[in-house]
């Protein structure tokens, strides 16, 4: 009986940059909202840029960083789920169709996130959009205001969710995925 278990390449290194980055900016930014907003909109631009690396990234990347490698149909990450609440679900050297759809719900989240804060900061007179954008007045700036911290929370809940899905696949799986996201090794099938 053969008791070594081969490790095989998954994570690139951009991506395991890019996703510790965007956590380590994400919490930067989330702590620093109202009383520190000269390092809460470097943390925002910080995101902006590690999002727009990761869309190129997506189709140009490699093999498992490639969204064609892990966007499927709502219903089938449905159905991971609930296989994977019965300990049945089948396991994926890449994301599987519930991770691919929490990539895409949290990219689209904190573009959201990124691009309001952007038109926020833009109508207080700062930042790239403060000249299209700072004539707007009270209204406009509480709208930006409120939709930004909408998505800022709704990414947060996100998170959530997508650590508590980690811990639920590792756990079903028997494999470390944070490690994994460090060390960008998963053990082969």
């Amino acid at each position: 009986m053969n008791t070594t278990t081969k490790e095989i390449k998954v994570w690139d290194l951009l991506v395991r940059l890019f996703h510790w980055s965007l956590v380590m900016a994400f919490i930067i930014a989330y702590a620093s909202e109202d009383d520190f907003m000269l390092i809460h909109s470097y943390a925002g631009y910080i995101i902006i840029g590690l999002l727009l690396i990761r869309l190129i990234w997506g189709f140009i990347g490699t093999k498992h960083a490639r969204f064609s490698d892990f966007i499927r149909p709502p219903r089938e990450a449905l159905n991971y789920i609930k296989d994977t609440a019965r300990f049945k679900a089948k396991r994926y050297l890449g994301h599987n169709p519930a991770g691919g759809l929490m990539i895409i719900a949290l990219l689209v989240s904190l573009s959201l996130t990124t691009l309001t804060g952007l038109g926020a900061y833009g109508i207080e007179g700062s930042g790239p959009l403060a000249g299209w954008l700072s004539d707007m007045g009270h209204f406009g700036k509480e709208a930006f205001e409120e939709t930004h911290e909408f998505f800022a929370n709704f990414t947060l809940f996100l998170i959530v969710a997508h650590v508590a899905g980690v811990i639920l696949g590792s756990i079903s799986h028997g494999e470390n995925l944070v490690r994994a996201m460090f060390t960008g090794t998963k053990q082969a099938d």
